[in-house]
């Protein structure tokens, strides 16, 4: 199984971004599944039914989010009725929406669990993410007979936190991979169960920015310490880059045995895995 995992989409130029390398993507890399976590997709701050639906019919198959999740607050009354647009697992209960979904691949052979978690350090104070994780592997385990992949997204700040996570689950899942910092990590692995792993799967969206959004505002807001206008996406499409990982898995154990970094377009040096 091939899978494909995009890092947080920052305003209309990470959209149209996806939109214009996920087609090609799909068909180079025969990918079985996308999972891209949309969290800033609209204007930067959030996501709505509209854009997921856009996404999906651009060949996404599930949408993770992070603390970022109900910025736009029509998804409040949205989401639950969205199996495939995930919030934090480990927000309160009774919480609208979920935060792990079992999907079924295009083809309708193979299903994925797809997990999304929000880390504490340094982010808001929600429920332990660990013992989250941990139910939900409980119930759900790979295997042929269970879920062909399982894939966690851990939308956190500190790196520790999130390579922590990767170990955690070793062995037990497909890919842990972080969201959150928009910057793509080094670090793509295979760790020693066999789980993939990436600190930070980047941004899609404008590279010449502070972390997707204009980087004039952003510069002032730290160098003076007033207050600027509203933070808004940066938008030059020569320096959008579309950033992720692929995996391929053992088909018999749902493991990886490939993990790659995934950077495509504008001006970050160019990641594209060759399949033999």
């Amino acid at each position: 199984m091939r899978l494909l995992f995009l890092g947080d989409v920052v305003g209309r130029s990470g959209r149209d971004g996806v939109m214009r390398h996920l087609p090609t993507l799909r068909k180079a890399l025969a990918l079985d599944f996308v999972v891209v976590n949309g969290e800033n997709a609209a204007g930067g701050f959030g996501i709505t039914e509209k854009i997921a639906q856009e996404f999906f019919a651009a060949g996404v198959d599930c949408l993770t989010t992070g603390n970022h999740v109900w910025d736009q607050k029509e998804l409040v009354g949205q989401i639950d009725r969205l199996p495939n647009v995930l919030r934090p697992l480990n927000y309160p209960e009774g919480t609208p929406g979920r935060g792990a979904s079992l999907l079924p691949t295009r083809d309708g052979r193979r299903k994925v669990l797809v997990v999304n978690v929000m880390a504490r350090l340094f982010m808001d104070a929600l429920d332990d993410p660990f013992a989250a994780v941990e139910k939900v592997l409980r119930t759900y385990r790979l295997g042929p007979n269970a879920a062909d992949a399982i894939v966690i997204d851990v939308h956190g700040e500190a790196s520790s936190e999130k390579m922590a996570m990767g170990h955690f689950c070793d062995g037990r899942v497909t890919l842990v991979v972080g969201t959150h910092t928009h910057t793509p990590t080094a670090d793509t692995q295979i760790l020693n169960g066999r789980t993939a792993y990436q600190t930070d799967a980047g941004m899609c969206g404008d590279y010449d920015s502070v972390i997707g959004m204009k980087k004039e505002a952003a510069v002032l807001r730290l160098t003076r310490k007033l207050p600027t206008d509203r933070l808004t996406p940066a938008e030059n499409d020569a320096t959008v880059s579309v950033c992720g990982v692929f995996v391929e898995t053992d088909d018999r154990t749902g493991l990886a045995v490939r993990a790659e970094a995934v950077r495509v377009g504008g001006r970050l040096a160019q990641a594209i895995p060759v399949l033999g």
